[in-house]
């Protein structure tokens, strides 16, 4: 069973920065891509940004120019760096994984709560 753990979650002021990880289990040159999203109080979960084994990334339009997914092979862990960040981008943060098999495996998620 694959476990997938995030961190970095917080509250952070508009304008701020936070810096999200997802670690799966086992290495993530096993996974096919590894994705954010989130989910907002009262809305649907959507898609933030995927990354696939092949590097090859895209982002929602609501946050490209400001998050940027990358991956750390060495530490074996998807980062997602969030700048300039606004009270909308308040939500629940999920990492998903999927091996090449395309079965999903989701975190339990992490809090970005952006206020003043």
């Amino acid at each position: 069973q694959v476990q997938v753990a995030e961190s970095g979650g917080g509250l952070v002021q508009p304008g701020g920065s936070l810096r999200l990880s997802c670690a799966p289990s086992g290495s993530i040159a096993e996974f096919y891509d590894i994705a954010w999203f989130r989910q907002a109080t009262g809305k649907q979960r959507e898609l933030v940004a995927f990354i696939t084994h092949l590097g090859d990334t895209d982002y929602a339009a609501s946050v490209k120019g400001r998050f940027t997914i990358s991956r750390d092979n060495a530490r074996n862990i998807v980062l997602l760096q969030m700048n300039s960040l606004k009270p909308e981008d308040t939500a629940v943060y999920y990492c998903k994984a999927r091996k090449f098999d395309l079965l999903p495996y989701w975190g339990q998620g992490t809090q970005v709560t952006v206020s003043s």
